[in-house]
């Protein structure tokens, strides 16, 4: 129902001055010369104005024209209807083929965006994990590290408690030595006493050999338990000696299997540094390719709006041979001359 602001003989008039102007009346070009009107108003009133040149267009041409006229502006009427088909027809095959080819191009186009879109996404994934895995990483080397440096402060420690041991056990073998010599020259002054004892027991008295010999063997029995302690202490320093050394062993091979680990962690941190350039550069790359995708997309619509430019003016613009004859003998029909309408095309 067509509103009461726009009437049909304003689109009417409109769609004359566009005509005379040489240009295929549309709704929106019928507004710009009404200056005013709703889309649907306008609308109406033009497919109105069609039907009623439909209309126009079968009826008999005025009276007193030649009839050899009459058949000759038929006859290239018809000339010029089935030209402008044909021609449409080419123009709207040929453009249909082209906007068809240029949508598969735009679907292929949007098919790499998404699949190159999809990469980077996977690889932004893929590096956010290694860059995870490589702070873990990082955390296990540092804490490595505080144990290598605890490892060489307990190393440093187990040296200065060797080289405490060690001076103690130089004291103690001096301390041995001495004891030893101080044994020997007690057990040589007790001998010589004994001696001296003897030989004055013996001047004095034969029967106080039976007691020499009794004194002899309990020197002898002083010097084997004095003997016996010795060993004892010396025995007990070698086996504490021997536990420092171990100690000092464990410590060094503790030492070189976490300077190990500590090699391995460092080649794996390169590694890991290694793929994150190598995942950096890959991501620079797909950025770029997914650019230049969005480059190929904005120069596949920009084609695909030139394309429906192209077809629009095709379909209105269509050439039309003979046209200013058919014009000039039916000046009395008016509009009825424009050429094909876009609904008579459809």
């Amino acid at each position: 129902m067509a509103r009461s602001g726009v009437r049909y003989e304003d689109v009417q008039r409109a769609v004359d001055a566009l005509l005379e102007k040489g240009e295929a009346p549309s709704v929106h070009k019928v507004r710009e010369v009404l200056g005013t009107g709703s889309f649907t108003t306008i609308s109406d009133h033009l497919r109105e104005w069609r039907t009623r040149r439909e209309e126009n267009r079968d009826q008999p041409p005025p009276r007193g024209m030649p009839e050899g006229l009459q058949e000759l502006a038929e006859a290239l009427w018809e000339k010029a209807q089935g030209s402008a088909h044909e021609a449409l027809a080419h123009y709207r095959q040929e453009a249909d083929g082209r906007v068809e080819e240029a949508r598969e191009e735009a679907g292929e186009a949007s098919r790499r965006a998404e699949d190159a879109e999809q990469r980077e996404s996977a690889l932004s994934a893929h590096l956010a994990r290694t860059e995870q895995r490589l702070q873990e990483q990082s955390g296990e080397l540092a804490r490595r590290e505080a144990e290598r440096d605890a490892l060489a402060e307990r190393e440093a420690k187990l040296a200065s408690r060797q080289s405490r041991f060690e001076a103690q056990l130089a004291s103690l073998q001096e301390e041995h030595e001495r004891q030893a010599r101080e044994q020997q020259q007690a057990l040589a002054e007790q001998a010589s006493r004994h001696q001296e004892r003897l030989a004055r027991e013996e001047k004095r008295h034969e029967t106080s050999e039976a007691r020499l010999m009794g004194l002899l063997d309990e020197a002898r029995q002083e010097r084997q338990a004095a003997d016996k302690g010795h060993a004892q202490r010396q025995q007990q320093l070698e086996t504490r000696l021997e536990r420092a050394q171990q100690l000092v062993q464990e410590a060094r091979g503790a030492l070189a299997e976490e300077e190990k680990r500590h090699r391995e962690t460092e080649w794996a941190r390169h590694q890991a540094e290694e793929r994150s350039r190598m995942l950096a550069h890959e991501q620079a790359l797909l950025q770029a390719r997914v650019d230049e995708q969005k480059q190929l997309l904005e120069e596949q619509a920009r084609r695909l709006r030139d394309l429906e430019a192209q077809l629009h003016r095709c379909l209105w613009q269509a050439p039309v041979p003979g046209r200013e004859d058919a014009q000039a003998a039916g000046d009395d029909e008016g509009p009825a001359d424009a050429g094909p309408s876009r609904e008579e095309i459809e």
